[in-house]
């Protein structure tokens, strides 16, 4: 009956909606760790680790550098979370982590957060 699908494809909708709260959430809390280990370079290095000026577009090779500089090739960025991330220099000692979902496209979300906590979300999350 037509109740049954729309019923079915409100379901669908919902888990999508689901899933992609929950890969966010699970991106954020990547952001949140990578901030964590930036204090600990900074530490170590007498400056943040940081792969473009200004701004920064994520792809998987800027996920994956970020493993491996920041968390020794540990896989805290897993493709399973739908994210990639960079982190931008946004002047002297301070950086912007970005986030963008990997579906792509013009209405991907954007995530980021800066080095002091401040965390934003755009209109497509």
């Amino acid at each position: 009956s037509t109740l049954d699908r729309s019923s079915a494809a409100s379901d669908v909708y919902k888990r999508q909606g689901y899933m992609s709260g929950a890969k966010e959430k699970s991106a954020k809390n990547v952001m949140q760790q990578i901030s964590l280990a930036q204090t600990e370079e900074y530490s170590n290095a007498g400056s943040y680790y940081t792969q473009e000026d200004g701004s920064c577009t994520p792809t998987r090779a800027s996920s994956d550098a970020i493993q491996t500089n920041l968390f020794d090739n540990a896989d805290i960025i897993g493709v399973d979370i739908g994210y990639n991330i960079c982190i931008a220099s946004t002047g002297a000692a301070n950086y912007l982590i970005v986030a963008e979902e990997t579906i792509g496209g013009e209405n991907s979300c954007i995530l980021t957060l800066t080095r002091n906590g401040v965390y934003t979300r755009d209109n497509d999350c």
